[in-house]
């Protein structure tokens, strides 16, 4: 089969798989689309762009995507105009307890609820999956201009530019991206089209370089090329109009008119060396950025006319051109920036959403596909790293052949010019590999300064960058073996992604969605039969068994007789329809301690793993649900907890509870008393929590966990140096409210520096809560500080993954009476 027969398969093949991922997909399952649409059906009603708030909770239905450029959703809203959409409301029904962001091993993970009844050919499901259906055909741009700058990249070679368009076609995140109503899908193609127009500008072949051209006539440069720049720079404006994150295609412009008018002028100088000696290499290169200043001023003009409103915008309802301080603050931020150390241990929670990470950033695939695509990455950067030396090479090689350069005369002024004038021959020699690269790196660097302030580690972001990057990795896989081996190694790699992207749909993503996830009880269900107000009633739970197993999900734990803190308790409740209901009444199962009287752990969700509210529910109906519970690792132990069940309507202020039917007073019911006992260790409580590998928490106690107001609380912390300190640290603990008011504190300077590595150090503090502390129960939190110059450094906590995350811990909790 012939290049132009591969390519057209693999277009079609994409086309057939964003099709079926946006169709398998349920409308606002997709990762921001919940949010992203109401901006197209705000502007398909004929109002104006909204102004964003810096309140979340005033933001409107688009949230934080009112700050993004509108090019996208000015395109959806052409596309739906003529659509009733007035039912958005009613279908965009937010579930109120989803796992968003969370890999859950019970399910909660649909962003949204979804009416069988509900006609999905009309109405705001319709315009939906027609602005979907638009975005897989721009990914198939996408894909085709893939191939366009790998065939650049190695004419002779076609396994490379169709490798990279299968790689693109057939990545599993990138075919659910297409095939949903995100921004990105016109960002990626319209960045992929801006490389591709400076690839071939620098390549001699688009746009075609006029044979008038002479350099004594520096004009020519810019008027040879004027219909150029304003192409390309319409292009970038219409990139910068859809998604600021293109904004590294406007130095790469730049770079690309410099790299035209040297090779011009290299060129010129080789051949009319006497007339240009005169003028001497610096004053030249000096012209040529003159020039290129001019022309990049003539890309800028198509540019600030297509976009240039957006962000005159911006500065004036946001005093910030990019607009991004409204945008984080509805969108949030991290409580303090992230290190390079933060975001590097969150690597494999961003590779996951490069490969595929469903719904809401919470539904993935198996662990060792993630592990196999994971290796191929490496492969490739390796192998990167041995063809760009091998291109390198190439080009010495052919720099050894030609005729010197006019400022190869030895001399140490002139040899500095000779590694200039080589190192920029070789920029142009080998642009295709050069800007794929330096744009992704932009892109990259992009995000992680996104990232540093923002909760946004998601590889799904680097997209922007997807043509370069598929590009880069084939040629890194193959482009330095023999071909044979080559189109092999390429045909493996992408018939496994094809099959994984291919089944994605089916195995991991539907299932997800379906209703009557479990079916049966576990071995031993014990009856309870308790009435919820005549509307509801538990028919039956069980605890600790081994949980069927729903295709998507992961086996749970085994049968238990005590529970240690940072176990998991594994529930099986049956429910069963009684009558009708007109209120959504949502399940809570608690883990109460009764000393505090609160819950240490909790799940709420709709019944039905949080799929079906109670007014979809039809009587006679039974419903099986499964709960995980994880008890906090500083939970208080020995305890005798309460397994509590009942109902509550989460949008009553109140959160109104249902009654038993026949004891109207009661509205939960204690199932169970489960025994927590302390983990293994000679200290009280025994824990391990990491503060930045200088002082380890391995132990507390808390006495009263009961008091009242203006009363006192001794706490003793259990700490261990785990290497040989030269700091001296400041202990400090905390009651607060969820407002942060503090109602109790102290802090200990202690000498640390003095602790011996390993040895088991104690630090006694009092908390004194204040006369007017208000009755009920608070977090204390505790943690470690220095100060320097007058500014607080917190040391932060270490997961067990290596992730640095909080700088505080919260401890436990303390019950303040009335």
């Amino acid at each position: 089969m012939n290049e132009k027969r591969w390519l057209r398969l693999i277009l079609g093949l994409f086309i057939l798989l964003g099709v079926s991922y946006a169709l398998v997909t349920p409308v606002f399952e997709a990762s921001d689309e919940l949010w992203h649409y109401p901006m197209i059906r705000h502007l398909a009603d004929g109002n104006p762009l909204p102004v964003q708030v810096f309140d979340p909770a005033q933001a409107g239905p688009w949230k934080q995507q009112a700050s993004q450029p509108p090019l996208y959703y000015y395109l959806g809203a052409a596309l739906t105009f003529w659509i009733d959409a007035s039912d958005m409301e009613t279908v965009r029904w937010e579930n109120p307890h989803v796992d968003n962001g969370i890999l859950t091993a019970d399910g909660n993970n649909n962003l949204t609820i979804h009416n069988s009844e509900w006609n999905p050919w009309q109405g705001t499901l319709l315009a939906v999956r027609i602005v979907r259906l638009f975005s897989v055909l721009l990914g198939a741009v996408t894909v085709y201009l893939t191939y366009r700058i790998g065939k650049e990249l190695a004419p002779k070679r076609p396994e490379i530019g169709l490798g990279a368009a299968a790689l693109n076609a057939f990545t599993p995140m990138f075919l659910f991206i297409s095939g949903a109503v995100n921004n990105d899908n016109l960002a990626i193609p319209l960045s992929s089209l801006a490389l591709l127009m400076m690839i071939r500008t620098v390549g001699d072949r688009y746009p075609v370089f006029s044979n008038r051209y002479s350099v004594t006539d520096h004009r020519s440069l810019i008027t040879d090329y004027w219909k150029n720049w304003l192409l390309l720079g319409t292009v970038i404006g219409l990139a910068l109009l859809t998604k600021e994150g293109t904004f590294g295609l406007l130095p790469l412009a730049f770079g690309t008119i410099f790299i035209v008018n040297w090779r011009k002028w290299d060129a010129e100088g080789r051949r009319e060396g006497a007339e240009l000696r005169g003028e001497g290499f610096w004053l030249g290169l000096f012209k040529v950025l003159g020039q290129t200043a001019v022309s990049f001023l003539i890309l800028l003009l198509p540019i600030i006319l297509i976009a240039g409103w957006w962000y005159w915008r911006n500065i004036v309802l946001y005093g910030d051109f990019l607009g991004w301080n409204a945008f984080i603050a509805v969108l949030g931020q991290r409580a303090h920036p992230a290190s390079l150390a933060q975001l590097w241990s969150e690597r494999w929670g961003f590779m996951l959403s490069y490969w595929g990470l469903f719904g809401g950033v919470n539904v993935p695939m198996p662990l060792w596909i993630y592990r196999v695509l994971n290796g191929v990455v490496v492969a490739g950067v390796i192998g990167f790293f041995i063809f760009f030396t091998a291109e390198g090479a190439d080009f010495a090689a052919k720099g050894a052949k030609k005729k010197p350069s006019l400022f190869s005369v030895p001399s140490v002024a002139i040899n500095l010019q000779s590694l200039v004038s080589t190192l920029l021959n070789f920029v142009a020699d080998k642009f295709v590999l050069v800007i794929c690269l330096l744009f992704t790196t932009a892109v990259i660097v992009g995000l992680v300064q996104w990232a540093t302030t923002t909760w946004s580690s998601q590889g799904r972001l680097a997209f922007t960058a997807m043509s370069a990057i598929n590009v880069l990795l084939v040629a890194g896989l193959i482009g330095w073996l023999p071909r044979r081996l080559g189109k092999r190694l390429v045909l493996l790699i992408v018939g496994f992604l094809f099959i994984v992207a291919t089944l994605a749909p089916f195995l991991w993503i539907r299932p997800v969605y379906a209703q009557n996830q479990y079916s049966a009880p576990w071995l031993v269900q014990q009856e309870v039969n308790v009435n919820f107000d005549d509307k509801l009633r538990l028919v039956g739970f069980e605890i600790g068994q081994t949980a069927p197993t729903p295709s998507w999900g992961q086996a749970v734990s085994q049968q238990k007789s005590s529970y240690q803190p940072g176990d998991t308790v594994d529930v099986m409740l049956e429910w069963e329809v009684l009558a009708p209901m007109s209120r959504n009444w949502s399940v809570f199962v608690h883990l109460t301690d009764p000393v505090i009287g609160v819950p240490i752990a909790q799940r709420d969700m709709f019944l039905d793993q949080g799929l079906r509210p109670t007014t979809l529910l039809r009587p006679g109906e039974r419903i099986f649900n499964y709960y995980q519970l994880a008890i906090p690792e500083t939970a208080v132990a020995p305890a005798d907890l309460q397994l509590n069940v009942g109902l509550y309507d989460v949008k009553s202020p109140t959160f109104e509870r249902l009654p038993l039917a026949n004891e109207p007073n009661r509205d939960f019911i204690t199932l169970a008393h489960l025994t927590l006992q302390p983990a293994a260790g000679e200290l009280p409580n025994p824990t391990a929590v990491n503060f930045e590998d200088e002082l380890q928490l391995v132990g507390y106690t808390l006495a009263p966990r009961q008091v009242a107001a203006g009363e006192t609380v001794g706490l003793t912390l259990y700490w261990r140096a785990k290497r040989p300190l030269t700091t001296d640290y400041t202990v400090f603990a905390q009651v607060v409210d969820e407002n942060t008011t503090r109602w109790a504190s102290q802090d200990l300077g202690q000498p640390t520096s003095s602790w011996t590595e390993g040895e088991i150090q104690t630090v006694q503090l009092s908390l004194t809560l204040q006369p007017e502390t208000p009755a009920a129960v608070y977090p204390i939190i505790i943690g470690l500080y220095t100060v320097e110059d007058g500014q607080f450094n917190r040391l932060q906590i270490i997961a067990a993954d290596g992730r640095p995350t909080d700088d505080f811990l919260q401890l436990t909790l303390l019950r303040i009476n009335e």
